[in-house]
């Protein structure tokens, strides 16, 4: 009996937990549906307050209207005693009675009904105003929700766009590492041909100035400033000008 207690209990929370989830998500709708209701109700409440307004003003008029017959029945009224028409005054008098008691009914009234007036004017400033700050509350709410989105927005391309320049750079250094092992290639397979064909020891030989029929330029120059030899033959060509030879 405990255990289906417990299932019970179990089917229960997670029904609330379902509903809260689903009214947690649909808060907004849910806010916004009742402010119409609250704004809805603040209309009827103010219809409900001229109505009251059009009432008193009717009373009002009412009591005016007694007020100046009760003037005019107590000059009547006045008039008859001096001629001596006790009847007619007596008649007088009753509608006087009558009159007085419409007065003395409906005077109270419009106190009664301009008090009710004044609280329902407060009541219904009170709750434009409060309707008014939950609506600026809402739009507050609304704000930051959109404010979150766009930032998480910005945080997930922010951290797609790392992750992408990460790949990036890893596949950049991998081709530099390529590029400089096959440069190395390159250079290992330069320096075998050279072995292979006697260059590389050209070259040597050719730095230490070993080599035959190589001359770097000091020696071009030493060769251009030294003095002609002097056991040189002079030839003539035919026409007569000497022509030095060297001798063999």
């Amino acid at each position: 009996m405990s255990m289906w207690k417990q299932l019970v209990t179990l089917v229960r929370g997670s029904a609330h937990e379902t509903g809260q989830s689903i009214v947690d998500k649909r808060a907004m709708t849910i806010l916004d549906q009742q402010i119409r209701d609250a704004g809805t109700a603040q209309a009827k409440a103010r219809d409900d307050l001229a109505t009251l307004t059009a009432r008193r003003r009717m009373v009002e008029k009412d009591v005016e209207g007694f007020t100046a017959q009760r003037e005019k029945y107590e000059a009547s009224a006045r008039a008859a005693m001096q001629r001596g028409d006790m009847d007619l005054a007596r008649q007088v008098a009753e509608r006087l009675a009558t009159i007085e008691a419409d007065l003395s009914a409906k005077t109270p009234q419009i106190e009664e009904m301009r008090g009710a007036e004044d609280r329902m004017r407060g009541v219904i400033q009170s709750g434009d105003a409060k309707i008014e700050a939950l609506r600026r509350e809402v739009d507050v709410v609304r704000a930051n929700e959109s404010v979150q989105k766009a930032q998480a927005a910005v945080a997930g391309n922010y951290g797609g766009t790392l992750s992408q320049l990460g790949s990036a750079a890893e596949s950049l250094q991998r081709m530099k590492e390529r590029q400089a092992i096959q440069g190395e290639k390159f250079r290992a397979a330069a320096e075998l041909e050279d072995m292979r064909s006697g260059a590389d020891l050209d070259s040597k030989l050719k730095a230490a100035g070993l080599l035959q029929g190589s001359s770097s330029a000091d020696d071009i120059l030493a060769r251009l400033s030294a003095p002609p030899a002097k056991d040189s033959l002079r030839l003539s060509d035919g026409s007569g000008d000497p022509k030095s030879l060297p001798r063999e």
